[in-house]
């Protein structure tokens, strides 16, 4: 019987956490998460850059760029997830466009992308 209790001990114990992360996100400020360009990526020049692939089941587009200021990132290639995933349909792999950044969820994403 001690054996039981100890073991119902130790189980409780270890779900305690568990419990207080499925709680409830009501109430909790979601700032941060905004999904709108900021202000500092409206303001930053466009940055020049190839299409090199286009990944639109994943959102994705892979740019050779120029060095893009207000991410603090130089040129480089790399996939980006794109903002508006329809707008993929647009483009082709090869085009020459020019792309606004910002940092949405913490990631570097492409906010908006016009032909150059």
């Amino acid at each position: 019987m001690k054996h039981v209790k100890t073991l119902a001990i130790a189980l409780t114990i270890a779900a305690a956490p568990t419990a207080f992360a499925a709680g409830s996100m009501d109430g909790m400020g979601m700032k941060g998460m905004d999904m709108e360009p900021s202000a500092e990526s409206k303001k930053a020049p466009p940055v020049a850059a190839e299409i090199k692939k286009i990944d639109a089941k994943a959102g994705k587009v892979t740019l050779k760029h120029d060095p893009i200021e207000n991410l603090g990132m130089s040129a480089m290639t790399m996939a980006f997830p794109v903002k508006d995933r329809a707008s993929l349909k647009n483009f082709k792999e090869g085009e020459l466009v020019l792309v606004r950044f910002d940092k949405v969820n913490g990631k570097p994403t492409v906010v908006d992308m016009q032909r150059k």
